[in-house]
């Protein structure tokens, strides 16, 4: 496989992935460099493979050569040459749609909208199934989770935050709480984190703290799986560095979600937008299939069979 260009600039774990499902992975840099220099390279990796696949990742222009080149390689019978663009390749193999750093490129808006009535029904079936299925099963958890917050830190076990939901409304969101009472304000949760008290430190890690979220989805704020349902003043901050967050705000929350699956916690803007990418990804492809994916992938998650 063959990157023409950096336009968007892999993750070390994204470059992990790929690295398993392809043998070899050769990035061209594209910008600033001779046109002939760059087809000699490019040459030279088409000619010593039967197979190629091209991702086109590049902002500048293509130069004529290049094209004519590639087009004459497309129709040589003993060469099997694929050309896709980054925005397909990232759909297709990494499960995101890509979001330009430029506001120059809008077409990842393309292909968003909210759920239509049929898909609608079906996504509150899911939610009252998992509602009553979660419930059943970690009624006992919760209770020892009270009593646990109630004796590591004393005060309230419940906590209640302000969130966005569709279409920027906002609601009160339910979780137990896991840090210590008038604890230091941080937007952002950092390894070691001394607010967080231990029986805190484990809801987090397996998920318990989410659980008070049922109540949510039954009163219709929240899916069951969605896009992470954010603290209104971090949305604020995210909408003025990335203008096209409020995109993921066309669908409910989730208690789960593919970027909740697929992506650690943010620590900063920039894993913010990684979120982003896959919750929009997850808008623009939604079925239930996917669905049942990301509740089978939560699991994994919570069992620590796998991680991010």
């Amino acid at each position: 496989m063959v990157f023409l260009g950096r336009k968007y600039k892999f993750h070390k774990f994204e470059i992990d992935k790929l690295n398993k499902k392809f043998k070899e992975i050769t990035i061209i840099k594209y910008t600033d460099r001779d046109e002939n220099e760059v087809l000699a390279e490019l040459d030279s990796k088409i000619q010593n493979s039967k197979k190629t696949l091209l991702v086109l990742n590049t902002k500048a222009k293509v130069g004529d050569k290049i094209i004519q080149y590639l087009t004459k390689q497309k129709l040589k019978p003993d060469k099997k040459l694929k050309i896709i663009t980054i925005e397909h390749f990232m759909e297709k193999y990494l499960f995101k749609c890509y979001i330009p750093d430029s506001h120059t490129e809008l077409d990842y808006l393309e292909d968003m909208k909210p759920y239509n009535i049929f898909e609608y029904i079906l996504k509150r079936a899911v939610d009252y199934i998992g509602v009553f299925c979660l419930a059943l099963l970690s009624w006992p958890i919760m209770l020892y989770a009270r009593k646990k917050i109630k004796e590591e830190s004393p005060g309230t076990s419940m906590f209640k935050q302000l969130r966005v939901g569709r279409n920027g409304e906002l609601f009160r969101c339910y979780k137990f709480r896991s840090m210590d009472i008038n604890s230091h304000h941080d937007p952002y949760t950092r390894e070691n984190d001394s607010r967080i008290f231990p029986w805190g430190q484990t809801m987090r890690k397996t998920r318990i703290d989410e659980l008070p979220q049922l109540i949510n989805v039954l009163k219709g704020d929240m899916h069951f799986i969605g896009p992470r349902a954010e603290w209104n003043i971090l949305v604020e901050k995210y909408e003025k560095e990335i203008p096209y967050y409020h995109e993921r705000h066309l669908v409910k929350p989730g208690i789960t979600g593919w970027a909740q699956v697929k992506y650690p916690y943010g620590k900063n803007i920039e894993d913010t937008k990684q979120k982003l990418m896959y919750d929009l990804y997850y808008i623009k492809h939604w079925n239930i299939l996917l669905e049942l994916k990301i509740i089978y992938k939560t699991i994994l998650v919570v069992l620590s069979k796998k991680g991010i």
